[in-house]
């Protein structure tokens, strides 16, 4: 069974109900609409990859602010030595 909605003078629809149930969406979450073809489809907005993912475990693990402090420190230590 179809669904509409109207838009609104700006740009504006409301999403019925029960699509928003069917998609799982709530106030505030982020659509996207994907075009193939000659379809267009609205799907909840995939969150985009984190850039900072191919980094994890490149440094060592830590278990409190002072123990990064102290490494860094270490880190300064060599680097003023080798000057």
């Amino acid at each position: 069974m179809a669904r509409s909605s109207t838009i609104s003078s700006k740009g504006q629809i409301t999403v019925p109900r029960e699509i928003r149930n069917r998609l799982g969406l709530k106030e505030g979450d982020r659509v996207e609409f994907v075009v193939e073809n000659d379809r267009t489809t609205i799907r909840p907005a995939r969150a985009r990859e984190n850039p900072f993912t191919k980094y994890v475990g490149a440094l060592p693990a830590f278990s409190g602010v002072h123990e990064v402090n102290a490494w860094v420190q270490t880190l300064r230590d060599e680097e003023i030595q080798e000057q």
